[in-house]
Parts: structure tokens; sequence; C-alpha cells
């Protein structure tokens, strides 16, 4: 607590107590949150560019942008497609909605695991500029996992409609910001 010292009229000193100031904090739980929301729609908006894979003009065109495209099965970029698809939108909605929020650090671990697998990938075929990218996106998915699981977890509740309206809310930010423009650039822009 703060004190404010201050004389009144009779000269003795009179010492307050003021509240503390509320301002802009730095939590474990905020910064938690920030990450699962910023990597949940980079990894959804990602993943959906890879699903959109599936379509065999566009792997065709793929790999003159991406060039290891070229050494992947097309069923398998498309796997990975949906596997980071479900991982971002499976950090963000299970802990916001508070249903089965343990399924929040689980996507967290399979998107970890996705990035320690990609940077294997890139170190057999000597794409070491590729590698840091995978580390840090791992590096984050595998605080999000330990930070939902053991260090600040979400406790499950009934579904309320306020958190359901939120969710579906969300649902259609990740669709608006990342799922369209992913489609509209890999449609619409020659590689």
């Amino acid at each position: 607590m703060n004190r404010h010292v201050s004389d009144t009229l009779l000269g003795v000193k009179d010492i307050e107590q003021q509240p503390k100031r509320r301002g802009m904090r730095f939590t474990l739980n905020g910064a938690l949150w920030s990450l699962q929301a910023l990597f949940g729609f980079f990894f959804a908006g990602s993943g959906f560019g890879k699903v959109l894979l599936y379509d065999g003009a566009l792997y065709a065109a793929a790999p003159r942008a991406v060039a290891w495209y070229a050494a992947v099965p097309q069923p398998l970029i498309v796997f990975i497609g949906v596997c980071e698809v479900l991982g971002g939108v499976g950090v963000i909605l299970p802990a916001m909605a508070r249903v089965k929020p343990k399924v929040t650090p689980l996507a967290a671990a399979g998107l970890t695991l996705t990035m320690i697998l990609a940077a294997g990938f890139h170190i057999i075929r000597d794409e070491y500029a590729l590698v840091p990218a995978n580390l840090l996106l791992g590096g984050v998915s595998a605080f999000v996992m330990v930070g939902r699981w053991k260090l600040r977890p979400i406790a499950p509740a009934i579904l309320s409609t306020s958190r359901a309206l939120m969710s579906f809310a969300v649902l259609g930010a990740v669709v608006l910001l990342t799922f369209v423009p992913t489609w509209y650039t890999m449609t619409n822009v020659p590689f």
C-alpha cells in the first residue's frame, strides 16, 4: 500500500492509506490468453491454406510458392492442414467456452508435436532457414500446453449463453480474418 503523509491544521501528521492503483499488469493468465488467441488464429489460417491444397490445380501450383510442398504427397499436406486448423481452434475455444477445457493443452501438445516434426523434416532437407520458425511456434505451443495443463488450468463449467455467443463470435472471426483472406489469396493471386 502507498502511504501519503499530510499536515493537518494542528500540525499533526496524518497518514492516509491509499489503495493500490489498478493499471495494466502482466499476469500469466493474460499472457496465456494472448498467446492462445494469436497463435490459434495463426495455426488456423496456416492450416486452412494447406487444406485448400486438396484442389489438384492449387497443389500443382503450390511448389512455386513453397518449395517443400513438392516433397510431400498431397494427402499428407491436407492432413497437416486439418491438424493445424483443429489445433488452432482447439487452443482457443474449449478454454473460452469452458466446455472440456482439457482439450486446450492437448491441442497445444498436438501443435508442438507438429512443429517438432516439421523442424526435423526441414533439417533433413537442409532447409535450415525454416527451422527457427518451427522452433518458435513449437515453443509457444509447448508453453501454452504447460500453462493450461499445470500452471493456470481452466476449470470446466456449464456452457452459458454468453460464452456460447462469444465462442461463435470467435469462430466467425477465425473465418473472416484467416479463412476468407487465405482462400481469396490462394484462388485469385497467381503463385
